[in-house]
């Protein structure tokens, strides 16, 4: 069954950047039909307009920026001594695959909360670690139960602090910029001006979800862990990306070698950042992308020993947002097209008619499941099925925050089938995608069931 599995990925699911630009081209031809259905015209030349319109959208491209950073500089702190030292006091407490398996996957999803690169780095750092000491005691171990609790993380991100959708409309005017042109004016009166993480990651049904997951899918990896087989494996220590300084430095590059610069910069982001927190009226509104990387980037900063260090860790983590970079802007293509050629409501329209007001959630926990199989990013996924579940949300009185989380959870759930986003721990793991992938499907029964009852209810 896996085999299939994994056949019918390579058969039939290319890169994401292939994915893109079939989406695009998809994207053209049924605008192009859509237009010469409705007005009777095919008109090109306005077509190819509207896409370089949203190719180019600097709010968008302010946007790839900050998700990014915000997976750079997540996975940069995960490069950290002090991470590090962490991750060796978790292993310490672990003597059999079950206990293994519920204490990574229980790891990686609460870090996962507050940072989905930090989450991803960290349980796949852990995920070897733990690997690597049953490989030094010579004890068995279910080594691909191991590396798939790692990738727990990729299941929650979404309904934490580090989410795409939930931190941007958590931004004053976003709302309104996103929708422009799609809604109506008297629409636009009774859009918020933001949606903060207060109505979002804390609300009340979101952390009961979150704890219901945090719990469950421990659990079950430790029951499977209990039942499986297990066996001796043999890793050879995998280090971290590190920096030796060059003992004869000079005049300046004393600077770049100093622990004092970094504890100085990154405390002076870190000061700035709870200066910022105080000055807020409410402690939540504090929550938007930008304040979020700056944190981060103080925080990472401050626990690295140096910069050179921390630019070392920047290197091996940029690779990561390689992804961000290439595709977004085509993503950003695609709902150009979509919002001007009016799509974006013909599309609210449909699912409307398909939806009643206590459905509609699970509707579109559904679709956005399935469109993260082929947009496998929160952000491109967000820029281009956003505005259809914000339109169809206010037709048919669905709360806001409910229908954006519910696109949060089928967004994540998804990643379990999608191994797009473990590159990176199969890298630093050395496990295949083959390996991990019967367990990671555990995980997502355990959490499509979750999540459905938590939209539905």
């Amino acid at each position: 069954m896996i085999d299939g599995y994994i056949k019918f990925i390579r058969r039939f699911l290319p890169s994401p950047f292939s994915i893109a630009l079939i989406l695009t081209l998809i994207s053209f031809i049924g605008v192009l039909a859509f237009n010469g259905l409705n007005s009777g015209k095919i008109d090109a030349s306005d077509t190819i307009s509207w896409w370089m319109a949203g190719l180019w959208n600097t709010n968008l491209l302010v946007f790839a920026m900050q998700m990014m950073l915000m997976l750079v500089l997540g996975h940069v702190l995960a490069l950290t001594p002090a991470v590090e030292r962490l991750i060796n006091l978790i292993v310490s407490k672990i003597d059999n695959s079950a206990n293994a398996a519920a204490l990574v996957s229980f790891s990686a999803l609460f870090v996962g909360l507050f940072n989905w690169g930090l989450g991803l780095i960290f349980g796949a750092i852990l995920a070897r670690k733990v690997g690597e000491l049953f490989s030094k005691n010579h004890k068995p171990l279910n080594y691909a139960l191991i590396g798939a609790a790692g990738y727990a993380a990729l299941m929650i991100w979404h309904g934490g602090i580090s989410g795409s959708a939930l931190i941007k409309v958590a931004e004053s005017q976003n709302l309104h910029a996103m929708m422009g042109g799609i809604l109506n004016p008297s629409q636009m009166v009774d859009l918020p001006d933001r949606i903060g993480l207060e109505a979002t990651v804390f609300s009340t049904p979101n952390v009961l979800t979150s704890i219901f997951i945090l719990f469950l899918v421990p659990t079950a990896l430790y029951i499977t862990g209990r039942i499986s087989s297990s066996s001796n494996i043999q890793l050879d220590s995998w280090q971290q990306p590190q920096f030796k300084p060059h003992k004869d430095l000079i005049g300046a590059e004393y600077m770049d070698s100093s622990a004092w610069t970094t504890k100085i910069a990154g405390g002076g982001f870190l000061i700035f950042c709870v200066y910022q927190m105080i000055d807020y009226e409410e402690f939540l509104s504090f929550f938007n992308p930008n304040n979020i990387n700056l944190c981060l980037f103080g925080l990472a900063l401050f626990l690295h020993k140096s910069i050179l260090s921390f630019l070392n860790a920047t290197d091996s983590a940029i690779s990561g947002a390689s992804g961000i970079l290439i595709q977004f802007p085509l993503y950003f293509g695609i709902m150009g097209l979509f919002n001007e050629s009016g799509l974006v409501s013909h599309l609210s329209d449909l699912l409307i008619s398909m939806s009643s007001e206590s459905t509609f959630p699970f509707f579109t926990f559904l679709s956005a499941g399935l469109v993260n199989i082929f947009v496998p990013s929160g952000g491109g996924q967000w820029v281009i099925q956003g505005p259809i579940i914000i339109k169809a949300a206010m037709e048919l009185g669905v709360p806001f925050n409910k229908a954006i989380l519910a696109l949060a959870y089928g967004d994540q759930i998804t990643n379990m089938l999608q191994p797009f986003w473990a590159l990176p721990l199969l890298g630093i793991t050395k496990l295949s995608a083959k390996d991990i992938l019967p367990y990671t499907l555990i995980m997502f029964l355990v959490g499509f069931i979750v999540y459905s009852v938590s939209v539905l209810i």
